[in-house]
């Protein structure tokens, strides 16, 4: 346990009803989605940049491990303590200080839900892209730690594409600034970019300059359903050799529909092999042509049926069946690993039946389901909690990031390494550039203090 005067500290600081070491409350911050559980010594809940600053040079005075915590949805264990120490939960810097209509910009503490931003800065008339599957509960904060992505990164990018500027406490305590509003800004080093996708071990976010985007005026959603996997990448590829992108482009392969399917009853066809869900964004007057555009695409090659959401009522159905996949496959089996690779994406089709290969050989059920339109698949392993089925999942993982790397792909799209990856890292990684990136751990974090144990095997 933290010792009597170091508690005594931290409750100076942050206040007595900030600090939590109860064996419950502790139990409560031990885990993230992954499910994996390492219990903390305590848990506190800074309210000002100056209290996370104060407690980082404590923490780094008496080589306490620390590990930041947003919302506590990651999927590779980037929150677990897994080393111990304090977790230091930011749900209390959950402001949105500023949404500038002029230079089209928002400036949020950390603990902001993607989803409020979204609906905030909407009202304005504004566009903030990134959408990750779990935006109704995950951390603007957390987003920038593993540079998330979603549904809409074919068409707009990612996390990193939207972070100007950051106000970081570095884990020797000093608060730091990096970027600024400005769109041109060539001064110095580009730390920004540092810290984004950085997990969680370089520095803690304390506040975020965001670009914004004009909110498009409409947008029609159009799904094709089609007899293998083959044919709906071929068509995926077919639209964007037509010049067109899409704000959106998922798949769902033939496990996927049926499980949604048993999970909503929307009536899926559970006949097909492959779904795309494909939306298009922008002037009203241009994207009905572009959805004519996709809709011959589709039937080029060989698709089942064609439909466009009629209304907003059957827009939000096919956007939730998307949105419902991973919890629906619990149903099929009690344990599911999941992982999100990604394949350049004309290799989505090779990519799928690598793993497909892969389920027969270990007799397994995979599922497979992901943004076709950027080549990340999220690749789930189900399984019961059968030691020699458990086994089995754990060998088909191996191979499936073999395949992954054979056609030039990498481990990890969106999700970050964490822990259950970071075996795996020198799949991607050479030796030179992963110590050359332990080598700026070591700069900025001496005592190796802050998230320790994520990212490096």
């Amino acid at each position: 346990m933290v010792s009597r005067s170091i508690r005594n500290t931290l409750i100076n600081i942050v206040g007595e009803n900030n600090y939590l070491d109860s064996v419950e409350d502790r139990i409560c911050y031990s885990y993230d989605a992954t499910r994996k559980k390492s219990l903390p010594e305590a848990v506190i809940f800074p309210t000002t940049v100056s209290q996370v600053s104060e407690i980082m040079k404590l923490a780094n005075r008496y080589k306490i491990p620390v590990v930041p915590r947003g919302a506590g949805s990651g999927m590779t264990g980037g929150a677990v303590p897994s080393e111990g120490g304090m977790v230091m939960v930011m749900n209390n810097f959950n402001r949105i200080l500023e949404i500038d209509t002029d230079n089209l910009q928002a400036i949020v503490e950390p603990g902001v839900v993607t989803s409020s931003l979204h609906d905030t800065v909407e009202k304005a008339g504004l566009f903030y892209p990134p959408d990750p599957a779990s935006m109704k509960h995950a951390s603007i904060g957390g987003n920038i730690a593993e540079n998330s992505g979603g549904m809409r990164a074919v068409k707009y990018g990612v996390t990193k594409d939207y972070v100007m500027g950051l106000e970081v406490v570095i884990p020797t305590g000093e608060i730091i600034h990096t970027g600024s509003k400005c769109v041109k800004d060539v001064v110095g080093y580009n730390l920004t970019q540092l810290f984004v996708g950085s997990e969680g071990t370089l520095g803690i976010v304390t506040k975020a300059i965001l670009k914004l985007l004009p909110l498009p005026e409409a947008k029609k959603t159009l799904t094709a359903t089609f007899s293998s996997m083959e044919l709906a990448a071929k068509t995926v590829s077919g639209i964007i050799k037509k010049r067109i992108i899409p704000t959106t482009m998922e798949f769902l392969d033939k496990h996927s529909i049926c499980a949604v399917e048993d999970f909503l009853h929307i009536g899926l066809p559970t006949n097909a092999g492959a779904l795309l869900l494909i939306e298009v964004d922008g002037d009203a007057d241009l994207i009905g042509k572009d959805i004519e555009r996709i809709r011959a695409v589709c039937q080029s090659n060989q698709a089942l049926e064609i439909k466009t959401a009629a209304d907003e009522k059957e827009l939000n159905e096919l956007w939730k069946a998307r949105r419902s996949v991973s919890p629906s496959l619990l149903k099929i089996r009690h344990v599911k690993i999941n992982e999100d690779i990604v394949v350049p994406r004309s290799k989505i089709p090779d990519i799928i039946q690598k793993i497909e290969k892969i389920a027969d050989k270990h007799h397994l059920v995979i599922v497979n389901f992901g943004h076709a339109g950027d080549g990340n698949v999220h690749v789930n392993v189900l399984s019961s909690n059968d030691n020699d089925e458990l086994t089995r999942a754990s060998h088909a993982v191996d191979d499936i990031f073999n395949a992954v790397i054979e056609l030039d792909g990498r481990i990890s799209g969106e999700h970050g390494i964490g822990i259950t990856k970071r075996d795996y890292i020198e799949l991607c990684i050479d030796k030179p550039t992963l110590s050359l990136m332990r080598q700026i751990k070591k700069l900025l974090d001496p005592n190796n203090i802050l998230n320790p144990g994520k990212i490096f095997p």
